[in-house]
């Protein structure tokens, strides 16, 4: 109970100081790549995935989209954060839905995945750079 009412309360606030989340943003700068953290917590790798705006992207047997990525100004107090769709893909390609929300870079542990075998944070939001955007293209989208 308590943990969805901190889930409101945070997404009250994000709308009230940004908006109404994925449509106008009053004061926060739309980016156009999640920078996530992702952990495999069975061999202890960590890695930092791009995932630009729409695309999915991979990391173990999870398919990450990001739909909307916001960077607070520079005079406010440091605040990323990220709508994201987070699937677990099986072995015969059936993707099961684990995590739809905002995560927030300053609160990780507020919205976050719950998973046995994976952990998935935003650190920033950023623009993409041509190399990357070149090497998304490259990859299906799938």
């Amino acid at each position: 109970m308590r943990r969805e009412f901190l889930l409101l309360a945070a997404g009250a606030a994000l709308a009230a100081a940004w908006g109404d989340g994925v449509g106008a943003v009053a004061s926060a700068a739309e980016r156009s790549v999640a920078v996530l953290q992702a952990l495999d917590k069975v061999v202890a790798r960590t890695s930092e995935v791009e995932a630009p705006l729409g695309r999915a992207v991979q990391f173990g047997t999870l398919r990450i989209v990001a739909r909307a990525c916001h960077a607070a100004p520079p005079e406010e107090p440091p605040e990323n954060a990220a709508f994201l769709e987070i699937d677990e893909v099986d072995h015969a390609g059936q993707a099961t839905r684990l995590y739809t929300g905002w995560m927030f870079s300053s609160t990780p542990g507020l919205a976050a995945l719950e998973h046995p075998v994976y952990d998935i944070w935003v650190l920033a939001c950023s623009e993409a750079t041509p190399a990357a955007d070149s090497a998304a293209s490259e990859k299906p989208a799938g």
